[in-house]
Parts: C-alpha cells; sequence; structure tokens
C-alpha cells in the first residue's frame, strides 16, 4: 500500500544543522541563563509539529552511555518528573534505592542529523538526582559542571579541554560481541599513518562520520587514518570541559552509528589488537581567566608559565593513584607497552611520547598540558573531574622539581595494581568521596576477577566480553 506523504518527520540539511548546533553551543559558552534557555526550548518543541521523540541521554559511573526516547508530548508535560529504575545501571543505587530522577541540561541540546538517527529526533544530555532532588553522588557529568560552573564564579577561570580520540574500524557488526566466538579482529584497511585511498571503506567511513561532527557542531579541525591498520582519529577543536566531554561521548556514539550502518564496527577498546598500536584518548588540557590563557609563558620552560607546570606536578605526583580512572578496563592496561609509544612513564617531556604528559608546542590561545595515558574507554566526565582537581589541589611531592620531573616512574601495568593504588587513595577519597571511590572500584574489581590474573601481553577472550563499552545487562545478569 502507498504510505507515501502520510508522515512528515524534521529532516534537516547539514549545513542547517550546523548553524543551529553552533548557536546553541555558543549560548552554553555565554552561559545563558538556563531558566532562559529551558523556556527556549520547551517553545521550539511546542512549536515544531515534525518532532516525535526528545533522546535523553545520562552516563554511568563507568561512563557508558545511557538513552531514553521521550515521546514529545509526553515530555512537554512531564519533564520536571522524569523518572528511572537505577538499580538497573551498574554503579549506581541498590535494589532498595532505586528510584532515580532525570534533570534535563536544556543548554546541551542538539539537532540530529535524520540520516544517522532516524528523522523527528532531538537529542539533550541531562543530570541524574536523588528521589529528593538532589544531585545524585554516582553523576560525574553532574559534579563536573557544578565544579567548572563554582571555578567562574569564584574568580572566571575556564576549563579548555580537547580531547584525541583514537579508534578501529574493524569488518562485520558487532564484531567485540562475537570476539569470544571467534577471538579475532578482521582489519578494513593495512593503509596505515594518513594513507589510504579516496573511496576505500576506511576514508569512506571518515568522511561520513565527520560529516556528522560538523553537522553536530564539532567544529573540526583534521581526520586521518592512524599509525595502525583500520585506526582512525578524528580531532575537533577544544571548548569548555564539559561541552568537550559531551563530545567524547556523542563522537563514539557517531562513530559505532554509522560504522553499523556500513556493516562494520567502530571499536574504542584500548587495545584490542595484540602486535600494533593501540587507542588512546590524549587529554589537552589549559586554563584561562578573562581570555588568557594561564598555562601560557614564552619565557616559561617549554613555553609554560609556573601555573602550568605547577598543574602537572600535581598530576606527577599523584599518578598512581588515579591510574585506575584514566585506565579503567583491563585492557587498558595492554596499551601501556613501552614498545608501541605507550605514555607509561610518569614523566612530562615536550617530545618524549612514552611520557604520561606531554608539552605540545604552543602559543597564547593554544599553550596547553596533555594527559597521554588516558584510555578511550574511560568515563571523561570522572577523568576531567579528576584530573582538574588533581591539578589545582593535589599534594605536591617534596622533590626538587627538575629531578621529579626528569626521574623516570611507571604506571602500574595491569588494573589489579591501579585499583589497590585507587581504593588506598586518600587524594581519591577526598574528591570523590568514600561512596564513589568504593563503587568504582567494585565495578572494575567484578571485571577484573572475569579476565585472567596474569595478564601479559595476548589480549585475553575475556577482557573483550567483559569490557564495559561492550557488554550488555544480560551477560552480567547471569553471575
Amino acid at each position: 500500500m502507498e504510505t507515501k506523504g502520510l508522515r512528515d518527520f524534521l529532516e534537516i540539511p547539514y549545513d542547517e544543522l550546523e548553524e543551529l548546533n553552533l548557536r546553541v553551543k555558543e549560548e552554553r559558552l555565554q552561559r545563558v541563563p538556563a531558566e532562559k534557555v529551558r523556556e527556549q526550548r520547551l517553545k521550539y518543541l511546542t512549536d515544531e509539529k515534525r518532532i516525535k521523540a526528545v533522546t535523553v541521554c545520562f552516563t554511568d559511573l563507568e561512563g557508558r552511555l545511557h538513552m531514553l526516547d521521550y515521546d514529545k508530548k509526553f515530555l512537554l508535560k512531564s519533564a520536571d518528573n522524569l523518572t528511572f529504575d537505577g538499580s538497573s545501571i551498574r554503579g549506581f543505587s541498590a535494589q532498595a534505592e532505586s528510584d532515580l530522577r532525570l534533570n534535563i541540561d536544556w543548554s546541551a541540546f542538539y539537532w540530529l542529523p535524520s540520516d544517522v538517527f532516524g528523522p523527528g529526533k532531538v537529542l539533550v544530555f541531562s543530570e541524574v538526582l536523588e528521589r529528593d532532588g538532589s544531585l545524585y553522588h554516582s553523576d560525574l557529568r553532574s559534579r563536573l559542571k557544578r565544579l567548572t560552573e563554582d571555578m567562574y564564579k569564584k574568580d572566571g577561570t575556564v576549563c579548555h579541554a580537547a580531547p584525541e580520540i583514537e579508534g578501529f574500524l574493524f569488518k562485520g557488526r558487532d564484531a567485540e560481541r562475537h570476539y569470544h566466538e571467534t577471538g579475532t579482529f578482521d582489519f578494513i584497511s593495512t593503509g596505515g599513518y594518513y594513507h589510504s585511498l579516496p573511496g576505500d571503506a576506511l576514508r569512506s567511513f571518515i568522511d561520513k562520520a565527520a560529516e556528522a561532527q560538523r553537522a553536530m557542531g564539532f567544529q573540526n579541525e583534521k581526520d586521518h587514518p592512524e599509525v595502525a591498520p583500520s585506526q582512525f582519529e578524528m580531532n575537533f577543536s577544544y571548548s569548555e570541559a564539559l561541552i568537550a566531554a559531551d563530545q567524547v561521548l556523542l563522537y563514539k556514539l557517531l562513530c559505532r552509528q554509522i560504522a553499523a550502518q556500513m556493516d562494520l564496527t567502530a571499536c574504542f577498546l584500548p587495545k584490542p589488537v595484540m602486535g600494533v598500536n593501540g587507542n588512546g584518548m590524549h587529554m589537552n588540557m589549559s586554563l584561562s581567566r578573562g581570555g588568557k590563557n594561564l598555562f601560557h609563558d614564552k619565557a616559561g620552560q617549554d613555553g609554560l608559565a609556573a601555573m602550568g607546570w605547577d598543574f602537572i606536578d600535581r598530576i606527577l605526583t599523584n599518578a598512581n593513584d588515579i591510574c585506575l580512572v584514566l585506565n579503567s578496563s583491563v585492557n587498558a592496561y595492554r596499551r601501556l607497552d613501552p614498545h608501541y609509544e605507550a605514555p607509561n612513564q610518569i614523566k612530562a617531556s615536550a617530545n618524549n611520547r612514552g611520557a604520561m604528559v606531554r608539552i605540545p608546542f604552543g602559543n597564547e590561545r593554544s599553550a596547553r598540558v596533555e594527559v597521554r595515558s588516558v584510555a578511550p574507554d574511560a568515563n571523561p566526565y570522572l577523568v576531567l573531574y579528576m584530573l582538574l582537581r588533581t591539578g589545582i589541589e593535589g599534594p605536591k611531592s617534596p622533590e626538587e622539581a627538575e629531578t621529579k620531573r626528569n626521574r623516570t616512574r611507571f604506571l602500574p601495568d595491569n588494573i589489579m595494581d591501579a585499583i589497590r593504588l585507587f581504593k588506598g587513595s586518600e587524594l581519591v577519597t577526598g574528591i570523590l568521596g568514600e561512596v564513589v571511590q568504593t563503587k568504582f572500584a567494585e565495578v572494575k574489581q567484578a571485571s577484573a576477577e572475569r579476565c585472567p590474573k596474569q595478564l601479559g601481553t595476548r589480549v585475553k577472550r575475556a577482557e573483550i566480553q567483559f569490557h564495559h563499552e561492550v557488554t550488555n545487562q544480560y551477560l552480567w545478569n547471569i553471575f
């Protein structure tokens, strides 16, 4: 039966999408009052008849993205009373205290490419609240938001971040879920760094994903195949910390969806294939006040101001304590292998890519600190929250700065040691609180205990099967 013309759902051309999403991004940067933004969004949803659903997103303690599609008419009536079962979310509430609430962050609103998400939908991020309306302790997005708001209110300090997220593209859909059956990943390309033919599958995937990113206001910079076979990286401009963390999750979501549409898998395991470079999520960070980059000093060592070096020294001093936050999966410790440019040395350097922290060449606008030891499966809100507070508040080593920066120490080479250091850290207790520290350690211990204790260099089936971004609720409920 002919049905053409029965449905009239919102579909916006990519150039118009980019304009709309950049306008919203600018409102966030200009700190338009939340009540005014809420009023604007609700009016838009009421007036735009072609929208059928609003995708509301939140993240769990491990950084896994959760999405609920609310019928638009229902949402307009019930936006102040959205609840969900927190006991179904790993690392969230126990069954006896399961009801949690969602508080929509209307400033983090996105118009979506309809060929990726389907027509008639928009997306918005949300905070997680307790039943009484207070912030839920395990929602790190809310905590990062409050931290950056408090810094700005105090003296106008702004944290900027620019993540560089690497991934692999493998043949077949759901390649990670089938790994325990096949024991292998099949490369889609073996071209290598910067090299792929304009029409091959890797280049076509990168082009489509970059187009979708651009349309969603990412402000793309460059994209290219990476060092390892079938590996890619798509860089976008720095932004304020909360926006950057939101974009990390959207980046991975876009990549996975577009790959699936091509019958491929976009994989963000830190080390899915033995014998080639792994995936990183280098986190570039800087602080500014009144538009001035506080990390820049042309006369400073490596062009970095004393405040920048102080930030680095605090991170290096506490590197072992926060390692689990930056490398939060069993598989992440495969990547910290010195044979593959792994940033496993607790030191800072302008050119040593084995150093945990690098000082890229920069000017007044771009001077920054690059924390290279972050894995792409880490919770970006937790990473930025922990790095920011550690870099500003963390204890410093009594050693001379020069001695400390040049002495080579190494990060843990397995998750068991990282968990032990994390659990025993007074710094972590002070920053996260004992409840969140314990919960995070418990979910990581659960994954670690399902994998071989002696890790070696070989990638084991279990560490992929039980990886927090790959596995599903059904699998965990078996135990």
